[in-house]
C-alpha cells in the first residue's frame, strides 16, 4: 500500500485541539508527556526555512511517501537534504538499493554494519535508527550488547572499518586477503564489496549528519524531554559545545549579514574565481610547479583543525559496537610518517572503481557514480544574493581539498586555488566535518560563509559527504584490485 507522508505521525501533524484534549487527558491519568528538544529536524538551520510537511510540490509528496512506505519514517535527513530535491532522489535510490534490495547481504548484517560504520564517529543519530531496522529485519538482539557478542564473520569487519573511517590510506592488500581467506567465517569478494559500501556510506552520512547539526526524531534517545521548557530554551551543556539551539542562536547563520567584515564577503570570492578563470586561460604552472603547490596544501591541511578540549571518551552504548576506541583520524604525514601520494591518474573512481563495484554489486557502481556527479556538478548559478554565477571552480575547489586531506591528488589541478578560495574558517569546518565531523559545532557552521543561504550550506555538506565516500572508496577498492592482481 502507498502511504502519504501525511500518515506520518508527528506534533507537526497532529491538529493543535486533538493535541490539548490528549495533553489534558494524559495529564489527568498522570502520564509524563515528552516535548522535542529541538526545533526543527536541525539544530543549525532555522526550522522556518525548511520545508514543511504538508507543504511539498507533488514530485516531493511522491518521494516523501516512497521514503515512508520503505523505511517506516520520514527522518530528519531527508527534511534537510529536500533543500536539493535532485540529489536527495538520487541518495534515497542509492541508499534503497543498499538496504532493501536482495543483494549478497542478509538485511540483518546490513543494518549491523550501518551501526558498526556510525558508532565510529559516535553518531547516535544513526545508530539509534539502524537498531530500530535491525530488530525489525528480525536480528539478534544479543548483537546489540557489543560487538563481542555478533558473529566472528561481523567482528573481523572491525578494523578495516576502522581504517576506513579514520586513516584510508593505510589499507592494504593483506586486509583484505585476511577477510576473504578461505574458512569459516570468510567473506566473499561480492560480500566485501557490499560491506565496503555500506561502511563508506554510513562514515560520510555521520559527516553529514554532523555537518548540518541533524537533530533526534522526538520519539529517538535525545529528541525529546519531559522537562518544561526553560526560559531561554536551551540548556547549559549546549551552551558550552557551542550547539544552542534557540531562537537567538540562529541570528547570526544563513543570509544575514555579520558586521563589516562579513559585508562584501561573496563579492571578494566571486572576484577570486574570476581571476583564477582568466590566470588559468592565460598560463598553466609547470607539472613540478603543481606537484609542489599539492604538497604544500597537503601540509597546510595538517593546521586547519579547530582548538579542541582533549576527546571525551565515547559514550557507552556507542562504542560497544566498535573495537580500540582511542583510535582516530592522524594527519598521515605528522611525526615524519610519509604515505605515498594516491595519484588519481593510477587509479580511478571513473576507470576503475566504478568497473570494480558494478562487476562484483551489479547496479551498485552505476547508482554511487550518479549521485557523485551530481553532487559535483550541483549547482542553480546562484551565491547567495547572485545569480547567473559559474560556481564550478568553487565546487572543484572543495571536493580536491577534502581528497587532498586524504593524500589524494590530481595532476592537472592547480592546489594554489584552494588557498585563494577557502579561507581558514571553511577550512577549519571541512576538516572536521569530513574527518571528525563528532566535534563539528554550530560555531564552526556559523563562522563560515556568513552571507550564504542555508541551502548553500547543505550543498557543501553534500559535497564533503561525496568527496569523502569517494575517497574511501578509493582506497579500498584500490587494495582490493591488488588482491586481485
Amino acid at each position: 500500500m502507498r502511504l502519504s507522508p501525511a500518515t506520518v505521525p508527528g506534533p507537526e501533524i497532529m491538529c493543535s485541539r486533538c493535541s490539548r484534549v490528549a495533553s489534558n487527558k494524559a495529564q489527568e491519568m498522570g502520564v509524563r508527556i515528552p516535548r522535542p528538544l529541538g526545533q526543527g529536524p536541525s539544530r543549525f538551520i532555522p526550522e522556518e526555512e525548511i520545508l514543511q510537511v504538508g507543504n511539498e510540490d507533488a514530485n516531493m509528496h511522491s518521494v516523501f511517501a516512497d521514503v515512508f512506505a520503505d523505511m517506516g519514517r520520514l527522518d530528519n535527513i531527508t527534511l534537510v537534504m529536500v533543500f536539493h530535491p535532485q540529489y536527495l532522489e538520487s541518495f534515497l535510490k542509492t541508499q534503497h538499493y543498499l538496504l532493501q534490495m536482495d543483494g549478497p547481504l542478509p538485511a540483518c548484517y546490513q543494518h549491523y554494519i550501518g551501526i558498526m560504520a556510525a558508532a565510529r564517529h559516535q553518531c547516535t543519530y544513526l545508530v539509534n535508527l539502524h537498531v530500530n531496522d535491525f530488530i525489525h529485519s528480525g536480528g539478534d538482539q544479543k548483537w546489540l550488547n557489543g560487538l563481542d557478542n555478533a558473529p566472528q564473520k561481523l567482528r573481523n569487519l572491525g578494523e578495516l572499518n576502522k581504517l576506513l573511517a579514520h586513516r584510508p590510506w593505510l589499507i592494504t592488500k593483506e586486509h583484505i586477503e585476511q577477510l576473504l581467506k578461505t574458512g569459516e567465517h570468510s567473506w566473499s569478494l561480492a560480500e566485501l564489496i557490499h560491506a565496503v559500501v555500506l561502511l563508506a556510506h554510513y562514515h560520510s552520512l555521520a559527516s553529514f549528519t554532523f555537518g548540518c547539526g541533524i537533530s533526534p526524531e522526538i520519539h529517538n534517545d535525545g529528541g525529546h524531554t519531559f522537562r518544561p521548557p526553560s526560559v531561554s530554551n536551551y540548556c547549559i551543556c549546549d551552551i558550552t559545545n557551542g550547539n544552542h539551539g534557540g531562537n537567538e542562536s540562529h541570528q547570526t547563520t544563513g543570509s544575514v549579514v555579520q558586521g563589516l567584515d562579513s559585508s562584501c564577503e561573496v563579492e571578494v570570492l566571486m572576484e577570486k574565481m574570476k581571476q583564477l578563470q582568466e590566470c588559468r586561460d592565460e598560463e598553466e604552472a609547470s607539472q613540478e610547479e603543481m606537484a609542489t603547490r599539492f604538497e604544500r596544501e597537503k601540509t597546510e591541511s595538517m593546521l586547519a583543525f579547530a582548538i579542541e578540549d582533549e576527546d571525551p571518551p565515547p559514550a557507552r552504548e556507542v562504542s560497544r559496537h566498535f573495537e580500540d576506541t582511542s583510535y582516530g583520524y592522524k594527519d598521515f604525514s605528522r611525526r615524519g610518517m610519509h604515505v605515498p601520494t594516491f595519484r588519481v591518474q593510477d587509479f580511478s573512481w571513473e576507470d576503475h572503481g566504478y568497473s570494480l563495484v558494478n562487476r562484483l554489486y551489479p547496479d551498485v557502481g552505476q547508482l554511487l557514480d550518479e549521485k557523485f556527479h551530481i553532487a559535483y556538478n550541483l549547482t542553480y548559478n546562484t551565491m547567495a544574493m547572485h545569480n547567473d554565477v559559474d560556481t564550478s571552480t568553487l565546487r572543484r575547489a572543495i571536493w580536491n581539498y577534502v581528497h587532498c586531506m586524504f593524500g589524494i591528488r590530481y595532476d592537472d589541478y592547480d592546489y594554489g586555488e584552494i588557498n585563494q578560495l577557502l579561507d581558514r574558517s571553511f577550512k577549519v569546518y571541512i576538516k572536521n566535518v569530513v574527518c571528525s565531523p563528532e566535534k563539528t559545532t554550530k560555531r564552526m557552521y556559523d563562522s563560515f560563509w556568513r552571507q550564504f543561504r542555508h541551502s548553500e550550506k547543505v550543498h557543501v555538506n553534500l559535497l564533503l559527504m561525496e568527496a569523502r565516500m569517494q575517497a574511501e572508496l578509493l582506497y579500498a577498492l584500490r587494495a582490493i584490485t591488488w588482491y586481485m592482481t
